[in-house]
């Protein structure tokens, strides 16, 4: 089939996440086939049959599925083990984890019921390692035991024998050479394969320079083993974009446009030079048009001429499948050739729940309910067996939807089975015996450290409660319910979401509605949120603050308290729902003024508005409790009433790096309560600040209850020496909260309340079972996003010794990727510091800090503007990080595997206590890091940045405030007096209510 340059693709385009209840109509009002759906179900039965019958072997993933249910005890805890301690390069650490998952599940008392060596072998080290742990009653003890009867090495041993005896049966070769020699052995030859070489996401350009090197070598020792005539009959590659790449996300698209693309087409013009196929393993969904596009460029390339081995893998579990397979069938049609379609149900699904509702997303992109998914793939093969250009690849473990796609196929034979090595055997072999349809391995190749990730994923994966995979592996799961329609299911219980996975805008609800986000990877939404903020890109020069004397905004708000403390609750948490909506509505004006005065990044910007809407919503949810009357128990005759009201007129003054967020949560609470206030805003925001205000005034809150006073520090200085000022919410430096506690103090009259939030040394500890990339990526967003100006950002990283020259080396790598510049682009990952003060603050200290010959790494930033690179700093030790430095500079210090809770009380002992992360699988230590709560807020496994209101309340103690948490129950406490109220109703001379009793 000859090939003609064609002009560019049009992009895909299809709606993020279109309602499960259109689908759910659609397939519902198909007509009945209920002859066919009777002979799936007697092939599904078959098929089934010939799985449960089949001896075991080595053993497979249904196995040990039915050895050790993801729910169990033991389950969960081989999970921990698999997926860290390969990690452990030192024995102390590993040590300490097999102790603590062993303890965690009951291994001694398990008794293997599966004859498979693999299982057996796997419960035998269990046990033994098990049985040691018991005899002792701490990890330390489980130590000194050993070395008096085992031996130090012996539990370790039994234990990493265990995991090796997994990962040896689902890796199909350690390399590319073991793994096609194994691939020709006659035990292997009746299968076609498509190799995957594992590991994970590149963070560096090393990464993928790494990743794009072992594709290389793969494809060139593929095709020269390869027999058969076409890439269908052949081996192939699968390969991951996010592999060549280090910023593989829709922000940075331009950038991995122009530098990805070449690289995936160089691989495909070798593939094709070698005659096998390449196939693209789909991303997540914010990636999905990303790739798409890459795809499309490197498929209509025209050195690629009639090769027919190009495709992409195709996720069942995304709404927008469907949309996929008819933009990628145009695509094939255009080009006149084949494109490879490899139709899977989707590994992500989990992950994908939760990014919805971090983002606040109008509704999830992948389905809820898993009848819901298994129908949308039968959907999607129809569509694939419709669509002549395209080759159906169908990869499923799952005997009803192989049954499906058989009966579906009509005895045609031009597609594929696909199932992932170690899984799906015996299914296969009966599908040949069906179809005569050739079946592909999809078999992972490469070290076993590389592989336990991959295969936690799939055993979560497939040993989820509603997988085929794990209840078939259950001889006592009843078959009917096994093979029951998906149709029938859904028809049943007339859902077609999952009835308790909340809407991202329902996820507070009923107290609350959760604050709308914007998916990036969407290109109508994002374009529609740049359609919204184009327009005031100018309205900073439009918005002039008005300087209100202290004395004038402290008398208007002074007589306006006793009107507004006596407004009723609901109608005060009323104005601010509104305000809460003004806010959202007005966003794109927000944006513009945060990225312009505040120098926010998009996301930054976007996530600051959520924030403020959130603070309101919140506030007024929690005002309607704390401030209703309530009525105490007491003694008969009497009435006993409590009531929370305002204080008076509350002196807010916020800073510059929440100017939204902050200014506006301040002032809401205040009003919550019933309070009156005078907002100062920070000297470098105050058109952000005098926008906000005008909101709050829209919304309903009276002229005189709330005024913006903007100024410097002799207006603040002058609020707070005001008589009138009946309580301070503060959120700045250290400094400044202590310079006003004691001006607060050296005042006459009453004593007022003060809400101090300040900073931190905030800490990061990485023991060495940490997943180093995701310690990369959650140090980086910690200490380098908003340019490290927040009060939560990472300044001290924490990395045991063993493993810091490779975490060092990965986090240069991952911070060199980083672009510093314009807010306004949406490419920027770090945007301005706020003024030219902070700026030369900052280089004087990293001028310091090369003097002394500490600087492990300097990024690179524009020269003019107030830029200042991401740094990463050498100490000795962590102590030796005695203040705060607000900026994007990442200090690092090394630690002893035994010196961990020496580490904790040194990190304590700098005074300050905000924010602590963790990275660690060993639950001992997440337990202890509770028990001794150094800080306010602590974080584990995840970064320690964007606290959510009403989930994390963010505060410390200390140096680092006085609490309550912002965004927590008690905040507004703070802001109310109390008042108890006794009446004796037994005065008038008796209790009628008493005397009027029943006898």
């Amino acid at each position: 089939m000859k090939f003609e340059p064609i002009a560019p693709f049009k992009p895909f385009s299809a709606v993020f996440a279109p309602p499960d209840e259109d689908f759910a109509t659609d397939w519902l009002a198909a007509p009945a086939r209920p002859e066919e759906r009777e002979q799936e179900r007697a092939l599904a039965a078959e098929l089934l049959r010939a799985m449960r019958a089949k001896p075991p072997g080595v053993g497979g993933v249904d196995d040990f599925l039915r050895e050790f249910k993801l729910s169990s005890r033991e389950g969960l805890a081989i999970m921990a083990l698999a997926e860290a301690l390969v990690r452990a390069p030192d024995n102390a650490t590993a040590d300490l984890l097999v102790a603590d998952k062993l303890a965690a599940g009951d291994f001694d008392h398990h008794h293997a019921l599966s004859h498979a060596p693999l299982v057996q072998a796997s419960a035998y080290a269990l046990g033994l390692s098990a049985r040691v742990v018991e005899a002792e009653d701490s990890p330390h003890r489980v130590v000194a035991g050993l070395a008096r009867r085992l031996g130090v090495p012996a539990l370790r041993a039994a234990a990493r024998q265990a995991m090796r005896l997994l990962g040896g049966h689902f890796v199909f070769g350690e390399t590319i050479e073991a793994a096609l020699a194994r691939a020709a052995s006659s035990a292997c030859r009746r299968d076609l394969y498509s190799f995957d070489m594992l590991g994970e996401g590149a963070r560096t350009a090393l990464d993928a320079e790494s990743h794009f090197d072992a594709y290389d070598r793969a494809i060139d020792a593929i095709g020269k083993m390869a027999e058969g005539a076409a890439p269908a009959q052949r081996p192939g590659i699968s390969v991951k974009l996010s592999a060549l790449h280090p910023r593989y996300e829709a922000i940075s698209a331009d950038r991995v446009r122009a530098e990805l693309t070449p690289r995936l087409l160089e691989l495909a013009q070798l593939a094709r030079q070698k005659n096998i196929g390449l196939t693209v393993d789909a991303e997540e969904a914010d990636r999905l048009e990303l790739s798409l596009d890459i795809i499309a460029r490197v498929a209509s390339d025209p050195s690629l001429g009639d090769w027919e081995g190009f495709g992409l893998a195709i996720q069942a579990y995304q709404k927008r499948a469907g949309a996929v397979i008819d933009h990628v069938a145009e695509l094939a049609r255009s080009l006149g050739r084949r494109i490879n379609a490899r139709l899977v149900k989707g590994a992500y699904w989990d992950s994908e729940i939760k990014r919805t509702q971090e983002r606040g997303l109008a509704d999830f992109p992948v389905f809820t309910r898993k009848a819901m998914t298994d129908l949308n793939y039968v959907a999607c093969v129809e569509r694939l067996f419709a669509a002549s250009h395209l080759y159906p690849q169908i990869a499923t473990h799952n005997a009803l939807t192989a049954a499906a796609v058989v009966a579906r196929a009509k005895g045609r034979t031009d597609y594929e089975f696909q199932r992932l090595h170690g899984m799906g055997e015996a299914l296969h072999d009966e599908l040949r015996r069906h179809s005569s349809v050739a079946c592909r391995v999809y078999a992972p190749v490469g070290p076993h450290r590389e592989l336990l990730a991959y295969l936690v994923r799939r055993l979560i994966e497939n040993g989820a409660n509603a997988s085929f995979v794990a209840r078939a592996a259950e001889p006592d799961f009843p078959q009917e319910e096994l093979l029951a329609d998906p149709l029938e299911r859904l028809r049943a219980s007339g859902r077609a979401r999952h009835a308790h996975l909340l809407a991202p805008s329902e996820l507070f609800a009923p107290e609350r509605k959760n604050s709308a986000g914007v998916e990036f990877g969407d290109s109508a939404a994002l374009a529609a949120l740049l359609a919204e903020i184009e327009p005031h890109r100018k309205a900073l020069a439009a918005i002039e603050p008005r300087a209100l004397g202290p004395g004038v905004a402290m008398e208007q708000a002074q007589k306006a308290f006793a009107a507004w403390s006596a407004t009723p609750v609901d109608q005060r948490a009323d104005s601010l729902l509104r305000a809460a909506d003004l806010i959202e509505a007005q966003r794109g004006k927000l944006i513009a003024l945060l990225q312009a005065e505040g120098g926010k990044t998009l996301d930054d910007a976007v996530a600051e508005v959520r924030e403020a809407a959130d603070l309101c919503r919140y506030y007024a949810s929690e005002a309607r409790k704390l401030c209703a009357e309530a009525r105490l128990p007491g003694v008969t005759g009497e009435d006993n009433l409590f009531s929370r009201r305002g204080r008076g007129v509350f002196v807010c003054i916020s800073p510059w790096n929440f100017p939204l967020a902050i200014f506006s949560g301040q002032i809401a609470a205040a009003l919550a309560a019933g309070n009156c206030v005078v907002a100062k805003p920070a000297e470098q925001t105050p058109r952000i600040a005098v926008a906000a205000v005008e909101l709050f005034k829209a919304a309903g809150v009276p002229e005189g209850a709330l005024g913006c006073a903007p100024g410097d520090g002799a207006l603040g200085a002058a609020l707070l020496s005001d008589p009138r000022a009946a309580g301070v919410a503060f959120t700045g430096s250290v400094e400044t909260a202590q310079a006003i506690q004691r001006a607060l103090a050296a005042r006459s009259g009453p004593i007022v309340p003060l809400i101090a939030e300040t900073g931190g040394v905030n800490a990061m500890i990485v023991d060495s079972t940490a997943l180093l990339e995701q310690v990369s990526d959650d140090a980086l967003t910690s200490a380098f996003r908003s340019a490290g100006q927040r009060c939560s950002a990472l300044r001290l990283l924490c990395l045991q010794e063993d493993i810091a020259e490779p975490a060092i080396k990965m986090l240069i790598g991952a911070a060199r990727e980083l672009r510093v510049g314009d807010p306004r682009n949406i490419a920027t990952h770090v945007g301005p510091v706020i003024d030219a003060e902070a700026k030369a603050s900052l280089d004087c200290y990293l001028a310091q800090c090369a003097a002394t010959g500490r600087i492990l790494f300097a990024g690179a930033a524009p020269v003019l503007g107030n830029f200042v690179a991401p740094h990463i700093v050498r100490l000795d030790r962590p102590r030796d990080l005695a203040r705060e430095i607000f900026g994007p500079v990442l200090h690092v210090a090394t630690w002893r595997a035994e010196q961990f809770s020496e580490l904790i009380d040194e990190i304590a002992a700098s005074g300050y206590g905000l924010t602590l992360g963790l990275h660690t699988r060993i639950e001992r230590r997440i337990v202890e890091l509770a028990r001794k709560a150094p800080a306010g807020n602590l974080y584990v496994n995840r970064n320690m940045i964007g606290a959510v209101v009403g989930s994390q309340p963010f505060g410390g103690f200390g140096l680092s405030g006085t609490g309550p948490k912002a965004g927590g129950p008690d905040y507004l406490r703070r802001f109310c007096r109390e008042i108890a109220l006794s009446v004796n109703r037994a005065s008038l001379g008796g209790d009628a209510g008493l005397l009027a009793l029943d006898d």
